[in-house]
């Protein structure tokens, strides 16, 4: 099935829901709310003639250098693709501005899983009923979301844990690693 009737059939089926459709490069994307987000990514992926069985990729976008009317700050975009039936579409949400959150796919694609903790992570995202929403990249004591628009290049203080960082990557020194990866042998080593 050709994308853009995909993206019809679904503003058919969530009227209410569809934002707008579009067709870019050869690829149909759909904005959407995303207060029925995971209703409308079961009927993508349960409707026979349809079956989006494969979530390609999952991620955060922060539009906050580009916002204009009807853009939102931040938008969860779903790549989908039908295996079976080798078609495709991307379903973009937007997420509120304040307390940006939208709900967990995880239930539909085992795969989100990661995807989402990692849009969690990087730009404070939550997900609704996710298995295990933490950190995935960062660690736990990190501060703040390093792809938001706003997130400083440089701080004021060092992140709490580079010392300690630092201080381990002395020891390992001693073990004659290169940055280039390739390891040298020590004197007492030959």
């Amino acid at each position: 099935m050709e994308s853009m009737a995909i993206a019809d059939r679904l503003r058919a089926e969530f009227p209410d829901e569809i934002l707008h459709s579009y067709l870019n490069q050869g690829q149909a994307a759909v904005v959407v709310r995303s207060g029925r987000i995971v209703d409308i990514l079961r009927w993508l992926r349960t409707t026979e003639t349809i079956h989006m069985d494969h979530l390609r990729s999952l991620c955060g976008v922060d539009n906050a250098r580009r916002r204009g009317p009807g853009l939102a700050r931040f938008e969860v975009v779903y790549n989908l693709y039908s295996i079976a039936l080798r078609h495709e579409i991307r379903v973009r949400a937007e997420v509120e501005d304040k307390e940006p959150a939208i709900d967990s796919v995880v239930e539909l694609w085992a795969s989100a899983n990661w995807m989402e903790r990692e849009t969690y992570d990087l730009f404070g995202i939550r997900f609704n009923n996710h298995p295990d929403l933490r950190r995935v990249l960062l660690p736990e004591d990190w501060v703040g979301h390093p792809l938001r628009k706003d997130y400083p290049l440089k701080g004021k203080v060092e992140w709490s844990g580079m010392t300690e960082l630092l201080e381990k990557t002395k020891n390992l020194d001693r073990f004659g690693f290169k940055p280039d990866g390739q390891a040298t042998p020590k004197e007492d080593d030959q």
